[in-house]
């Protein structure tokens, strides 16, 4: 079985695949992503103690950045497949956004409520355990990639369409943009880390994507399913888009190995809970809201082992 070199954490997709059937090789991927969630799930259902604010913080403001920065500082992603991976993401969300707008046109649903949870998944909490569980770290510096040009993406679209205004002044803020930048630079410049800033970078890495899946849990447990036969269709229609979009775009740009595996989970996601807090922040129906993100993250269990089995070769 392969491990890791930093993080420890067993990769089982690239162990004896040849002659391993699928399932074997889909549920240690899959399995310690969701049980690691809902034990965040069971934590908060106990009222045991958990400050969100606190982890969020953590997470967001320190863990992030530094699991960004630290993967991308040593990728090994040659400067075309980078290109090739922004180009293939910003071409996805071009897709949920037209292919969403219409649906949500056609179903007479509002654009403002429901086109940012179509439009964009859950490429932090979810997909990036997810990548480095299913092709390791190689799968992980992708789904970074594709997770940091989500992210601005959905700080300024997503946002600006909960709130019916734009927003570019969060992106500035954001630690995410600034980490993954810097983390190229040190990639393609050759700069070379300390030691033990490489050691400090390396602790903190390791304990954001534990965190981010607690949080995620804690965060399902507190919100409300009230909507369920529209937040199953448009969960459908969320996890669908982003199935066609990773196959095809795939394909299109001639990604195979980890990174097809990367690009696949991250557009096969859920919706990301950061559209249900823009929805509370905004007062867009958080509700509908709410209840897509629980919903879809329900049907994610399901389709997620679908999809690694048709990614298994």
């Amino acid at each position: 079985m392969y491990v890791g070199p930093q993080y420890g954490l067993p990769c089982a997709w690239n162990a004896g695949r040849a002659n391993r059937p699928p399932m074997s090789v889909i549920l240690p991927a899959v399995l310690p992503v969701f049980i690691t969630a809902l034990i965040g799930y069971a934590l908060a259902k106990a009222n045991r103690p958990f400050d969100n604010k606190t982890i969020a913080f953590l997470v967001v403001g320190l863990g992030t950045p530094a699991l960004v920065f630290f993967n991308l500082s040593k990728t090994t992603v040659v400067p075309g497949a980078l290109v090739g991976i922004t180009a293939a993401t910003v071409v996805a969300i071009i897709f949920y956004l037209i292919t969403g707008a219409v649906i949500l046109k056609a179903t007479g649903m509002r654009l403002r409520t429901f086109l940012p949870s179509l439009a964009f998944p859950n490429a932090g909490n979810l997909g990036l355990p997810l990548a480095l569980y299913a092709a390791g770290d190689e799968g992980l510096n992708y789904a970074i990639i594709i997770f940091a040009i989500t992210s601005i993406f959905n700080l300024t679209i997503g946002q600006a369409l909960a709130a019916g205004r734009s927003n570019w002044m969060t992106v500035l803020k954001s630690p995410i943009v600034p980490a993954a930048l810097l983390g190229l630079v040190f990639a393609y410049g050759r700069i070379p880390i300390p030691l033990w800033a490489t050691n400090t970078l390396s602790m903190m890495s390791g304990l954001t994507i534990p965190l981010m899946l607690l949080m995620l849990g804690t965060s399902l447990a507190k919100i409300q399913v009230t909507t369920f036969p529209r937040a199953a269709l448009m969960s459908a229609v969320r996890i669908g888009m982003g199935v066609v979009a990773g196959f095809a775009l795939s394909a299109l740009f001639g990604f195979t190995g980890a990174e097809r595996i990367a690009f696949v989970l991250q557009c096969a996601m859920p919706v990301a809970v950061f559209n249900y807090l823009f929805a509370q922040m905004y007062d867009n129906e958080p509700g509908e809201v709410a209840s897509l993100v629980v919903v879809s993250t329900l049907f994610a269990v399901v389709t997620t082992p679908i999809v690694l089995a048709v990614l298994a070769p």
